[in-house]
């Protein structure tokens, strides 16, 4: 008979987000899991196959970490303000600190950018791609039509976020919200 599970399994899977997003992949040793998820070794295998199957766990719970952000500027209805919008929520951490500064995709893409890592590359670039795919959609709703210049206004909002996760481990609030002004100044 097997054994019933003695833990909520989206639970650990947040904690081992968190510990993840905070030391990224390969600094993350099992030992840190246990640890951190409250499991031990035996528990971490067998419920998520390997490191890697938790850490692909741990990336889609990001993803609904971010769903109301990303909800949030699905539905604006003004454009590129709208993504300007999603910039800002994305710097404004929690009055708790108990989720690291940055973003775990980013983190995750600097990580494996020279990875031979297929199916981890593969998850971050589906989230990559499905928030340009949004960005492009803003931007067609703010009026422009020359799919293009939409496709290179996606690429370089897509890349300046990336850089503002980067920046918002170390930047104070006054050279983020600057860099965000920036950024938007010509759209």
């Amino acid at each position: 008979m097997a054994r019933k599970k003695e833990y909520i399994e989206e639970e650990v899977i947040e904690k081992a987000m968190v510990l993840f997003w905070r030391n990224g992949y390969e600094a993350t040793s099992v030992r840190m899991l246990e640890k951190a998820m409250g499991i031990n070794q035996f528990s971490i295998y067998s419920s998520f196959g390997s490191k890697q199957g938790l850490f692909l766990k741990s990336i889609h719970c990001y993803e609904g970490y971010l769903q109301g952000m990303i909800e949030k500027l699905r539905n604006s209805t003004n454009g590129v303000e709208g993504i300007k919008t999603f910039f800002y929520d994305s710097i404004n951490t929690p009055s708790d600190c108990s989720t690291p500064k940055g973003c775990l995709v980013t983190n995750t893409l600097n990580e494996f950018a020279n990875s031979e890592d297929k199916l981890i590359k593969e998850q971050v670039i589906l989230f990559t791609t499905a928030i340009k795919e949004l960005f492009i959609e803003k931007l067609r709703e703010g009026g422009e039509e020359d799919e293009e210049l939409l496709i290179k206004q996606s690429n370089y909002l897509l890349i300046a976020k990336q850089g503002l996760s980067v920046a918002a481990k170390v930047a104070s609030e006054k050279e983020l919200s600057d860099y965000i002004e920036m950024t938007f100044r010509d759209f």
